[in-house]
């Protein structure tokens, strides 16, 4: 079926074992990922697994420039502008079926430019992975933009339960500053704890294992990746179109012709 719901409305999809619920009116985040009844998302207003537009992660002090002209962002993270506008904005529900969803939000203040941002859920037909689709287009003036998502996974699945596994192999690590804002020098990639950006030239692909429980796989053509897991509840991955003060260092700028479009695809299997 085809329908618009209140912003308030969740929306959930089901496929085999799988069950997803969005929430549009709390940042089109999605609110829970269950897979054979077992929940893979911290449960809270903060969590669960957000979108980062207009900008992925930090911007430093808030501020960046386009073209001549020199731009303030609110700052929201110390010193910084943190994780883009929509995250906690009301998204509209355009569309929503038994397996796929897609939302909207427009652009307003604090963001300068007018544009739309789209997400589209897909749950796969067997129930073994979710396709996640952002597109961030501009309604008039062209401007620059990031994109990504910032899922926060469980650390344990369940009472007793082994702590995850997170596998993966990347080209760089972005130098960290002590203020959290990337040096602008690649270094090798060093051992966690991580809550740092890595670069995977021939796209993200992170691995998380939950030991005789679930196996979870995150790929992205995007390039970018932050990996956090220094907190005892979760861990997080998050394909992103830019590192973070991206704005400043690795702008993609969105215009009429050209918009903006990224997508990452979460697949799973059950290891018990």
């Amino acid at each position: 079926m085809t329908h618009s719901s209140t912003p308030a409305d969740g929306v959930t999809l089901r496929a085999a074992d799988a069950e997803l619920t969005v929430e549009p009116g709390h940042g089109c985040r999605l609110a829970s990922l269950k897979v054979a009844g077992t929940e893979l998302l911290r449960q809270g207003d903060k969590y669960g697994s957000f979108v980062m537009a207009p900008w992925c992660g930090r911007t430093d002090q808030g501020r960046f420039r386009s073209g001549g002209d020199l731009y303030q962002l609110p700052v929201s993270s110390g010193p910084h502008a943190i994780h883009g506008t929509v995250r906690h904005a009301a998204w509209r529900t355009v569309r929503a079926d038994e397996r796929s969803a897609a939302f909207t939000y427009d652009l307003t203040d604090p963001w300068p430019w007018e544009g739309r941002i789209t997400q589209v859920v897909e749950l796969a037909e067997d129930g073994g992975g979710v396709t996640l689709t952002l597109g961030v287009e501009t309604l008039q003036d062209s401007f620059p933009a990031q994109a990504g998502w910032h899922p926060w996974f469980l650390r344990r699945l369940s009472d007793g339960g082994q702590d995850v596994r997170i596998d993966f192999t990347a080209e760089w690590q972005e130098e960290r500053g002590e203020d959290h804002i990337p040096t602008g020098k690649r270094i090798e990639p060093r051992p966690g704890p991580w809550d740092d950006c890595f670069g995977m030239p021939d796209g993200v692909d992170v691995t998380l294992t939950w030991p005789e429980e679930l196996e979870l796989n995150v790929s992205s053509r995007a390039e970018w990746a932050v990996v956090y897991d220094e907190q005892p509840e979760a861990v997080c991955v998050e394909p992103q179109s830019g590192p973070p003060n991206g704005l400043n260092t690795h702008p993609r700028l969105v215009t009429l012709i050209d918009p903006l479009e990224v997508s990452t695809t979460w697949t799973w299997r059950k290891l018990a």
